[in-house]
């Protein structure tokens, strides 16, 4: 593998260089200077290191955060064991606790990392929100259309705080000017190899349970898109990037236009 298929590959599989670092043994500094060319030679066993850490099946990549428990609930005065909770019995408290740069999810009591999304995911929700907000904007919608990063506080619960990619919300009540308090009415992911089980299993049926009326999940390494309106039988409905896809809670009134969502998918393949 060489280093242009490393980076690559890295881009692919949404891996941060903390991952990779911890995968394949190699200093992040050394990584970095490797991958953006001021390591002209590096050692070969550093590329095999790489290149192992790289090719690993995204089932073998951590999808929890470490734990770290003198960052969580340090000040309980209960017996050692019951200072620190376990993976599974976090809460909201234990989410506003963590530092200001560690992104993660809060699901039923348990953290999932959230590495920092590739340049392509970024543009490619950047576009989903472009066009809803101007189709609000142009129609006096009563709606309102997020961005992440925002949370919402799924189950209306202390253990489930979610970060969706691009969201619609048409009940006001549910926002609190801090998070979203309860299901927003549509919801888009843009998956990676490394969230797609997160996005394609476990947020799908959260979602479901808690009244998101339709959800979008966009593969741009396939160039598909899978739609969940949970308001029909008839789910999911799988459909390519090549037309305009309607937006199922405006009855079709509003269909989003691929066109440079592909181009922004054609660009990273260059």
């Amino acid at each position: 593998m060489t280093i242009s298929e490393m980076k690559q590959r890295k881009q692919e599989m949404g891996y941060s260089y903390a991952l990779i670092s911890e995968r394949s043994g190699v200093p992040i500094s050394t990584i970095q200077k490797i991958f953006h060319g001021e390591t002209v030679s590096p050692r070969y066993e550093t590329l095999q290191a790489l290149e192992k850490a790289l090719k690993e099946s995204v089932d073998a990549q951590p999808a929890l955060v470490r734990e770290t428990p003198l960052r969580y609930r340090a000040d309980s005065d209960g017996p050692e064991d019951e200072k620190y909770p376990r993976q599974g019995s976090y809460t909201i408290e234990d989410y506003y606790a963590l530092p200001d740069d560690q992104r993660v999810e809060l699901i039923d009591g348990v953290f999932y990392d959230m590495a920092s999304p590739v340049s392509l995911h970024q543009l490619i929700a950047g576009e989903v929100y472009r066009q809803i907000a101007n189709y609000i904007l142009d129609n006096g919608g009563s709606c309102t259309v997020f961005i992440a990063p925002l949370d919402v506080q799924l189950d209306c619960d202390n253990r489930t705080m979610v970060q969706p990619d691009v969201m619609i919300l048409c009940d006001d009540e549910k926002n609190t000017n801090k998070n979203i308090y309860g299901a927003p009415d549509f919801i888009l992911e843009v998956i990676s190899p490394s969230t797609k089980r997160k996005d394609c299993f476990l947020k799908l049926q959260k979602y479901m349970d808690a009244g998101v009326r339709e959800y979008w999940i966009l593969d741009p390494y396939k160039e598909k898109l899978m739609i969940y309106f949970f308001e029909e039988d008839a789910f999911p409905l799988i459909c390519g990037l090549d037309k305009p896809i309607p937006v199922r809670i405006y009855h079709g009134e509003l269909a989003i236009d691929p066109k440079h969502i592909m181009g922004y998918i054609a660009r990273s393949r260059e």
